[in-house]
């Protein structure tokens, strides 16, 4: 028997492993069934040369436990090792010191593993003691037995090993038996091990776990659509089968495989993330790929597989590594490449699938500006009509009606068909065209069009009157004084519910519109959905809501409306005018004579006398008011032209809704 201190300059290594790679516990089986891998592979090279002599046999890996005492075997038929391989490979672990490695790898705790030769001692993070039976393939070599108790000292015996290969035995410790478990074992070797190259044997019945010929391994030309449709279901069960695929390919100036799907998107970004696989020659690595491949793309699902990329790395050095940049703008220049190509070839297809695309390609090309620039080839615009168009060809489509009296193209969009109908029509019988975007991120995404799109603007078909939104002519104001104006403003928001705030305007439109018209500002609602989106509430999504509520003076309703006011309630306005007319006279002669002298230096007397006649003055408006306020409220066709415009916005609710259909019946029965 032998007896040795493993070859390390610092104290003990274990501390360290168990540290340091707590988080990854579970990696130990992927590490030692890939250090069974490359033995087995090694073995299959060597087969290929004259000092081979004998037979490999069926070559794989067996995984086997026991649960009562607490053991997991690692198995493989592989090369094999002598006693000075062992030595060599098991017990001298190169570190210059345990200060200067903690330092240099502080900020890559996970980069332990691999980098130095380290997948064999990953065993310790879940075992008190860990055993190796060993035969080399070579001839005349002896069967070799080593054994740790997690510390520096180990020994080295004749194994008992009788055939080639080796035998990982781990004896796990107390905190860690869970993983003698078969079901344990079982998701362990479906996350890492799936599709491993070498097959491995599991369960009672040896049953075979993985495919170790996984598809994006095998060359597209012999593949079939079904091929990728079937290994996407292998890979996602239950799954709604996916639009379509790419398959990756690329040997220089680094080694990239894989398939990625496009998944149907229809509503939620958060839907599907951490989908793609990321694999190291068919080791499974991590599906969390946010710093390999571009965030949109994190939205796609498949499979990535690079040697370039090694197995356990910080997200830093992820971030920085050339390999990976190279990498991540390839993946995004096939995606683009994949659109392309169906725009081109598939224009059909592309317009069938895009109500499902249409959030990936917003996504993307919200978030990488290479994507973007590619994207705007390619991306479609969509109307209230179900009608597909590129950017130019609507642009062509819409220029000959849309341009207003300032020479800029106006995009109309609607965000709802259903709410927004009656809008939408108004535009129609105008000869425009409305767009249609109503996914989440079409508040950032109208931003985005309107930076791009020279000399046009794109407003929401709600958010005005038509003929403001595409103004061909300077439109006539009603010929009303402005105390008017207060009085009609004041009557019809005691009709309006509460809360948000309003902004009146009275307007002589066309008699075929509406008697009153709700709209909200393009700025306002988008920059309040946009801060909504972003999840908080900056000072655009903190402000109440605001409406403009345009009066049609054109409307005979709203004539009626007039002269009932007149007949009504002329006299109490008449008297409320001659009483504020004296006080608002003497203010104007104070004001006068004061103009050009400094506050501070007016007189405490006329300063007094100025603010008894303010007070007066707004007392005699505030009357005013309540008059016009208790006429509207009490006024049914006030409040019936009133709700008719809040119910084709959607905004008649509840108690409110019961009270039009009430009063609605009432009208009509005269």
């Amino acid at each position: 028997m032998q007896k040795g201190t493993i070859g390390v300059t610092t104290e003990n290594i274990f501390p360290i492993i168990k540290k340091f790679l707590y988080s990854d516990h579970e990696i130990f089986l992927r590490e030692l069934i890939s250090n069974g891998v490359d033995a087995t592979q090694k073995l299959k090279a060597i087969s290929r040369t004259s000092d081979f002599k004998g037979e490999t046999g069926d070559l794989r890996i067996k995984v086997s436990s026991d649960p009562e005492k607490g053991t997991i075997t690692v198995s493989d038929n592989g090369i094999g090792m002598t006693e000075e391989e062992v030595q060599k490979y098991i017990n001298q672990i190169a570190f210059s010191s345990a200060g200067e490695f903690l330092d240099k790898y502080k900020d890559q705790l996970n980069n332990i593993i691999g980098h130095f030769g380290l997948g064999f001692y990953s065993a310790f993070m879940v075992s008190k003691k860990v055993e190796i039976q060993t035969l080399s393939w070579k001839e005349g070599a002896e069967p070799v037995k080593w054994s740790c108790e997690g510390n520096p000292e180990y020994h080295i015996t004749k194994g008992k090993r009788k055939d080639r290969g080796t035998d990982i035995i781990l004896h796990l410790d107390d905190e860690s038996k869970e993983y003698a478990q078969e079901s344990k074992i079982n998701m362990l070797l479906n996350k890492y091990c799936k599709f491993l190259p070498i097959e491995i044997e599991f369960g009672k019945d040896n049953k075979i776990i993985n495919n170790p010929n996984p598809l994006w391994t095998r060359k597209p030309s012999e593949l079939k659509e079904e091929d990728y449709m079937n290994f996407y279901r292998e890979l996602y069960p239950m799954q709604e089968d996916p639009l379509f695929y790419i398959h990756l390919n690329v040997d220089y100036p680094f080694n990239l495989t894989g398939i990625l799907y496009f998944p149907k998107i229809k509503e939620k970004l958060e839907i599907s993330r951490n989908k793609i696989q990321l694999y190291c020659n068919q080791v499974f690595v991590t599906d969390s790929v946010e710093n390999i491949v571009p965030d949109f793309l994190t939205l796609l699902h498949g499979v990535i597989d690079s040697p370039d990329i090694p197995l356990n790395v910080s997200r830093s050095y992820l971030q920085s590594d050339s390999n990976v940049k190279k990498i991540s703008s390839h993946i995004t220049k096939k995606v683009a490449d994949r659109l392309d190509e169906l725009f081109k070839d598939d224009r059909k297809g592309l317009e069938d699938k895009w109500d499902n695309l249409k959030l990936f390609i917003e996504y993307g090309m919200l978030s990488d500006e290479k994507f973007c620039e590619r994207a705007e080839k390619f991306s479609l615009l969509k109307n209230t009509d179900n009608r597909y168009f590129s950017y130019d060809e609507y642009k062509t489509a819409i220029e000959p009606a849309q341009t207003d009296k300032n020479k800029r193209l106006i995009y109309l969009y609607s965000t709802n068909k259903e709410d927004q109908y009656t809008f939408i029509e108004s535009a129609k019988n105008r000869g425009y065209g409305v767009l249609l975007f109503d996914s989440q991120l079409d508040a950032h995404f109208v931003n985005l069009l309107e930076s791009k799109f020279k000399d046009s603007t794109f407003a929401r078909v709600d958010s005005d009157h038509i003929d403001k939104l595409i103004q061909k002519e300077d439109i006539s104001k009603p010929d009303i004084t402005q105390d008017d104006v207060t009085d009609i403003s004041n009557a019809f928001e005691a009709a309006l519910p509460s809360g948000p705030h309003y902004n009146f305007a009275i307007e002589n439109l066309d008699e075929k519109d509406g008697a009153v018209l709700i709209t909200q500002s393009e700025f306002m609602r988008r920059y309040r959905e946009m801060s909504a989106l972003n999840g908080g509430m900056n000072f655009y999504g903190s402000l109440p809501e605001s409406y403009t509520i345009t009066i049609n003076h054109s409307h005979p309703l709203v004539k009626k409306i007039l002269d009932i006011k007149n007949e009504s309630i002329t006299e109490t306005i008449k008297e409320l005018s001659d009483r504020i007319s004296e006080p608002q006279a003497k203010l104007s002669s104070i004001k006068e004579k004061t103009k050009d002298i400094k506050d501070e230096e007016i007189e405490t007397s006329i300063k007094d006398e100025r603010k008894s006649l303010e007070d007066t003055i707004e007392k005699i408006k505030e009357e005013r008011k309540s008059l016009l306020n208790k006429f509207g409220k009490e006024n049914d066709l006030i409040r019936e032209v009133t709700d008719l415009a809040l119910l084709s916005n959607g905004m008649l609710k509840g108690e409110e809704l019961s009270k039009f259909i009430k009063r609605s019946l009432q009208l009509i029965k005269g």
